[in-house]
């Protein structure tokens, strides 16, 4: 069984947010998986994650690289594990991969302000249930504190 988390962005975007849960898995020494669903925002990530702060940044690769399962973060726009993650991050509505219950944690980032995006999460928390997944809700206070809502 796979915890999958369910991350409701209201108060930052993406670009804040996600860097911080990579940083993180890495501290428990996770390889990571982060998946999109456009082209265009695997690239924005990319350069992203090179830049997010002045003092730091991720060191990763996308799945097209020769050396992309010695990478400790992937981008990718499939469903593929090349890195062999523990966690895999699905931003932009991405599927939840048909090998879920091969990664210590899956984690669903939706915009909170997109009806769409918050249907298709839905689905996918309806999905992850129906498969036997401990799932669980987050969202940010005004704070922006990750509260365990459900």
């Amino acid at each position: 069984m796979t915890d999958i988390l369910f991350y409701h962005l209201q108060n930052q975007p993406l670009e804040a947010v996600l860097p911080n849960l990579v940083e993180k898995s890495r501290e428990r020494g996770w390889q990571a998986a982060i998946q999109a669903a456009t082209e265009e925002r695997l690239q924005a990530l990319d350069d992203h994650l090179w830049t997010f702060r002045d003092d730091s940044f991720l060191p990763h690769g996308t799945d097209r690289e020769p050396d992309a399962a010695s990478q400790p973060v992937v981008l990718t726009l499939r469903e593929t594990n090349p890195n062999a993650a523990a966690i895999r991050f699905l931003v932009e509505g991405a599927d939840l991969p048909p090998d879920a219950g091969d990664y210590q944690r899956i984690c669903v980032l939706f915009d909170g302000t997109d009806q769409d995006a918050l249907l298709r999460a839905r689905e996918q928390w309806k999905a992850a249930k129906a498969a036997g997944h401990a799932v669980a809700y987050w969202q940010q206070d005004d704070d922006g504190r990750w509260l365990k809502k459900a």
